[in-house]
């Protein structure tokens, strides 16, 4: 048996454990990685455990340690008040308030973005008389139209792996693409399911929401307001290393309120931090053993390169609806890398109908963003919730990464 089986079947063993028994993929690509190169490659520990990717640590940690802080100090509850004085009564409008809301936190850097807005939107939803599945889906949805933005978690992956790997990018295309094809689902989902009834508690529907009242902001939720403004700007505007910019701005945050710093620490998003950077790790891993180039050489076998890449799409669509989206498009790409570089498929067509594909998907109870919305559904109506979120994931998992390929990937080929 070839090493490149070998480092196959360890791929495909470590899915299978991660989405079984929900051990986090990270955790088992650093011992697949120093196991590997140890004993298959003949690597010391520190050349097989190379691969981990300290820029990205740091981005993931400052940007989650960031938000840590305007998440508990009530300045993403004030901005909600805002949104919704803005809607001036016009209730059935507020669920397009939260899949903005939900996109600009993620697109700013908030990787839980649902899991900030989602109790939020439900509550409101079932205390209004609107259609709670809805709203829920109008909020995923916005997470994913703002995934992938230049500085969120999924934009500074995708973008820096390009880069690194020698292939052109993109963010911008990587940004307004996914955007335009999530709006677009979200629109018809609100036309469609906006007059119908949804999941609901009876009690619920006798009651009315409030206006939001009009708390002022004290001198912490400016300076935490002023300073995500800073990072941005710097970032955007002036090109800073968003991770280190992000850590600077939450020590100054932690600096002032010491007890504040150590509640927003526990924000930070380790099980992602661990995930991301075990999966690169044995990715390099991967490369080293010669894995990426023998099944770049087989999806090129195929003939037909833009059949192989919507196969790819479907099955990152698929394995995604089970298992952690950055982990799979990480992998895919990874594996298609020689087979992108023959310039048969457009870089950025692939890579954007990819990140597409592999996140469309998410409503499904079992990714982390649909876990989070179905987390907030009251119990009682729960099941029902679950079920509908399942027939919604079946759809869009049958007709996401195909719309994503025809719109994305086949145009930028046959220009």
């Amino acid at each position: 048996m070839t090493l490149q089986v070998v480092s196959i079947i360890i791929l495909a063993a470590m899915f299978v454990l991660a989405t079984w028994r929900g051990v986090n993929m990270g955790l088992l690509g650093f011992v697949a990685a120093a196991r590997f190169g140890m004993f298959g490659l003949g690597l010391d520990i520190e050349d097989s455990l190379a691969g981990f990717p300290v820029d990205l640590f740091v981005a993931l940690v400052g940007l989650t340690y960031l938000f840590g802080f305007a998440q508990n100090n009530g300045v993403i509850d004030v901005i909600v008040g805002w949104c919704l004085r803005a809607l001036r009564g016009r209730v059935g409008l507020a669920p397009w308030i939260f899949f903005w809301l939900t996109a600009a936190l993620i697109a700013a850097g908030a990787l839980f973005a649902v899991a900030i807005v989602a109790p939020l939107a439900l509550r409101f939803a079932r205390r209004n008389r609107l259609n709670s599945f809805m709203t829920g889906l109008l909020v995923v949805h916005g997470a994913l139209a703002g995934a992938f933005s230049p500085i969120s978690v999924y934009g500074i992956f995708i973008n820096d792996y390009l880069t690194s790997n020698g292939f052109a990018t993109s963010a911008a295309a990587l940004f307004v693409i996914p955007l335009i094809f999530n709006l677009v689902f979200a629109a018809v989902v609100w036309l469609v399911l906006r007059n119908r009834p949804g999941p609901q508690v009876a009690e619920d529907v006798a009651l009315a929401e409030s206006g939001p009242t009009r708390t002022p902001l004290d001198r912490y939720q400016i300076l935490t307001l002023i300073g995500l403004l800073v990072m941005a700007v710097a970032v955007i505007g002036f090109g800073a290393d968003i991770g280190v910019t992000a850590l600077a701005v939450a020590i100054v945050l932690a600096a002032w309120k010491p007890k504040e710093g150590r509640a927003a620490l526990s924000k930070v998003s380790w099980p992602v931090v661990v995930l991301i950077c075990g999966v690169l790790c044995y990715i390099t891993m991967l490369q080293e053993a010669g894995t990426v180039d023998w099944v770049s050489a087989g999806i090129a076998g195929l003939g037909v390169p833009l059949v192989a890449a919507l196969l790819l799409f479907y099955v990152a669509g698929l394995v995604s609806a089970l298992a952690s989206s950055l982990g799979i498009i990480g992998l895919v790409i990874a594996l298609a890398g020689p087979f992108l570089a023959s310039g048969e498929v457009n870089v950025i067509g692939f890579v954007v109908a990819l990140a597409i594909a592999a996140t469309i998907v998410d409503i499904s109870p079992f990714s982390t963003n649909g876990a989070m919305l179905l987390a907030n559904v009251d119990e009682r109506v729960r099941e029902r919730y679950y079920r509908q979120m399942l027939i919604y994931a079946g759809l869009m998992c049958l007709i996401g990464p195909g719309l994503a390929w025809l719109i994305t990937a086949v145009p930028t080929v046959l220009a």
